[in-house]
């Protein structure tokens, strides 16, 4: 059997060597970086969210990005597959809210490490700094690599794995297109998906670094319908807002280009309209005596007071018991929908994943293989598949790998 040259050493290329090397493959695993995984050990903050604890209609179901290209993936190594085959090899997992799936130890660093012995048990070649240029195909056969040496390494399979454009400080630099697209295959326009939004007013900066735990939050399109709501942990940055909910809200307004989208923060989602007014005449008889801006230390984070005084519009020397029925019912008003104006996204670099890449109808769901070019297989963020925050999108790098890795 030929040689198999794997280019890319994040999760799906890691995963494809591996299988394929296990199945007596001569396999060759090409990494630019001077070590595996870059991407893999800043994943879920560090922590590595390896997985989902859902079914395989849930991965499909939070897979915007072709979704249904993955039915064969999926099934071939689920995400209760990729649970056991870190299990199996000693590493202990845990599921958090949301299905969340992380390792017990709360460290990307032993999920890598577990990956790397996988890799060392097969028998994988591993060539770091190694980085590849071109992909070499004739009469629409692989035939090998060109490096950037110039040097060239003969293959009977190639698996391409290199991610997308986002995080390039982690080699995601996007090179992968260019090489398939020199060899026929179509690339679809590519955006960043899973990204920090950036707004209009002026007061976000007033509350960066705020993070808000339990939030609602609802996105409308100009004519007032909605887009997308979730409810879930949110920050405010410099330039706008970011978190959780933000990230995979981000990926419904792809269609929208992020623009003409407005944002409604409940921040008292527990509580409806009605209770929340009446949690809010409770404080301000708790503090009838004292001045406006002074009377929510109970009801909100200290940074988010003068921004909720501000754009309540009531005079925050006004003693409490002076403020009238109507400016009360204001202040809950805008704590149950206070509106944030979206204007664009921050750049694909900064994305967590990249929306479009090798188009999937040129590529077999069952094998991974191009059909275009024989012997040329694709894996992970490289294809035109994303999916939202919580394990999805390292669940395909895995399942896509796996396949690949089966199959060249």
């Amino acid at each position: 059997m030929g040689k198999v040259i794997v280019i890319g050493g994040g999760p799906a290329g890691i995963m494809a060597a591996g299988i394929a090397a296990g199945r007596g493959r001569d396999v060759i695993l090409l990494e630019k970086n001077s070590r595996l995984g870059k991407k893999l050990l800043i994943s879920g903050k560090g922590r590595c969210n390896i997985t989902n604890d859902t079914d395989v209609e849930g991965l499909i179901e939070n897979t915007p990005g072709n979704g249904n290209f993955l039915y064969s993936a999926f099934y071939t190594f689920s995400n209760q597959d990729l649970i056991d085959f870190f299990n199996q090899k000693g590493l202990r997992t845990k599921v958090e809210r949301g299905g969340r799936v992380f390792p017990e130890s709360d460290s990307s660093r032993d999920v890598l490490n577990t990956l790397l012995d996988f890799l060392k048990s097969n028998g994988v070649k591993i060539n770091t700094e190694a980085t590849a240029t071109e992909i070499l195909a004739q009469d629409n056969k692989v035939t090998g690599v060109r490096l950037a040496d110039g040097s060239t390494v003969e293959a009977e399979s190639v698996i391409l794995a290199v991610g997308g454009m986002s995080y390039p400080g982690t080699g995601s630099t996007g090179d992968g297109y260019e090489m398939v697209r020199k060899l026929g295959h179509t690339i679809t326009p590519l955006k960043p998906s899973l990204v920090p939004l950036i707004t209009q007013e002026d007061w976000i900066r007033d509350l960066q670094g705020l993070s808000l735990k339990n939030v609602f939050v609802s996105f409308k399109n100009r004519n007032g319908r909605e887009i997308y709501n979730d409810f879930g942990e949110m920050i405010f940055t410099h330039f706008g807002v970011s978190g959780p909910v933000i990230l995979s809200a981000s990926r419904h307004l792809l269609s929208y280009d992020f623009k003409n989208v407005a944002l409604f923060l409940d921040l008292k989602p527990a509580l409806t309209l009605e209770k929340l007014d009446e949690r809010v005449q409770r404080d301000f008889d708790k503090y009838s005596r004292k001045q406006y801006k002074n009377s929510l230390d109970d009801l909100l984070p200290q940074k988010f007071i003068p921004v909720i005084i501000k754009l309540s519009e009531i005079n925050p020397e006004k003693p409490v018991h002076q403020i009238t029925k109507e400016e009360r019912k204001r202040l809950v008003t805008l704590l149950k929908s206070l509106k944030i104006t979206i204007i664009g996204a921050r750049p694909i670099k900064e994305a967590i994943v990249t929306a479009g890449g090798i188009k999937t109808s040129e590529i077999n769901p069952s094998t991974m293989e191009s059909k275009k070019i024989s012997g040329l297989f694709m894996a992970g963020e490289v294809i035109d598949v994303d999916a939202y925050t919580g394990g999805f999108n390292l669940t395909i790098a895995f399942s896509t790998g796996y396949l690949a890795g089966l199959n060249c």
